[in-house]
């Protein structure tokens, strides 16, 4: 984080935290509280640790980061993790066609497990299938690596699917009340309308996407089918790595409770956007290339047949000559 971006940081979080002093002691700083809480959050240095680097008691600090998360979680979330508009949408689409060539597609999904201290008394629930203790962060990034919408705080041994239908996102996505825009014809094309999608990985239920062809016994059409869409579902990745590489407290478990952890996870999701918007260079952006096969597509209010049939009007349309590019071959 440049030193223009801190100041500008620091700023929009003053008012949020300035204490009064007292008889007693004076009050901790709004720029030590800040410098205190970016410094464990890029470390992940034990409370202990930070406690000789700034010469203060351990429960001080450990009270400075919650109050400071929370309030950069309070303070900066409506202004760099807002519901988006139509027009955002059309323009998060027009970032993916022109970057991957996937059109009408509205952000890229997938989920991130961050390890955690086994809570007390917890038994298996934030156990997860990657056999460590976790919560998960659900998130739809678009082509700027930016998040658009996230869940936080779901347990480890929570499947991907169900955390997608039992969250706020999946139910806002899936019932259309983000104001996502009406199907629209795609690029070149007369055929009739393709819906607005989300990619995603093959973890997530078939009643909410598009599963993927299998990867046995492909022809030309679903082998540039899955190439198409692993290249639109990168970005999701991609973000995460960058998040991770940036904000180093999710390197190794968390020594917090549940709910401490789900406020440093919110604040690093606001942190991570806050830095895109003001830092982010063509230079610094991720080279996306192709993963896999065995992405899939998740189609927003649809299911079952209906599904498949945009699977195969999207394939077709990526067959066709309209719709391909060279590299295809």
């Amino acid at each position: 984080m440049s030193v223009a971006t801190f100041d500008r940081l620091l700023a929009e979080l003053r008012p949020a935290l300035t204490f009064q002093d007292t008889n007693m002691r004076r009050s901790v700083s709004p720029e030590e509280r800040l410098i205190i809480t970016l410094r464990y959050l890029a470390t992940g240095h034990s409370f202990s640790a930070l406690h000789f680097e700034f010469r203060m008691g351990t429960s001080t600090i450990a009270g400075v980061v919650r109050a400071t998360c929370s309030a950069i979680w309070m303070r900066l979330k409506a202004s760099v993790l807002p519901p988006p508009t139509r027009q955002q949408w059309l323009d998060i689409a027009q970032g993916f066609l022109e970057r991957v060539q996937f059109p009408n597609c509205i952000g890229a999904l997938d989920a991130k497990h961050i390890r955690v201290k086994k809570p007390p008394n917890s038994g298996s629930q934030y156990y997860n299938y990657k056999q460590f203790f976790s919560v998960v962060l659900l998130a739809l990034a678009d082509t700027n690596y930016r998040f658009i919408i996230v869940d936080i705080g779901s347990y480890g041994s929570t499947a991907d699917a169900r955390i997608f239908r039992a969250s706020r996102m999946g139910r806002w996505l899936l019932s259309n009340q983000l104001d996502v825009p009406q199907p629209a014809n795609l690029p070149g094309s007369t055929g009739p309308p393709a819906p607005y999608v989300v990619v995603g990985d093959e973890g997530f239920a078939l009643s909410s996407q598009l599963m993927p062809f299998p990867r046995r016994g492909l022809d030309a059409k679903r082998r540039t089918f899955n190439y198409r869409l692993s290249r639109a579902r990168r970005f999701v990745e991609c973000a995460f790595g960058i998040l991770t590489h940036k904000w180093r407290v999710f390197l190794s478990p968390i020594q917090l409770a549940p709910q401490n952890v789900n406020v440093v996870i919110k604040a690093c999701v606001v942190l991570h956007n806050y830095v895109r918007t003001y830092e982010a260079t063509p230079d610094e952006d991720a080279q996306v290339e192709s993963l896999p096969s065995g992405s899939d597509t998740i189609q927003l209010g649809r299911s079952g047949l209906a599904g498949l049939r945009v699977r195969e009007l999207y394939a077709d349309y990526f067959l066709s000559p309209i719709g391909s590019f060279p590299s295809h071959q």
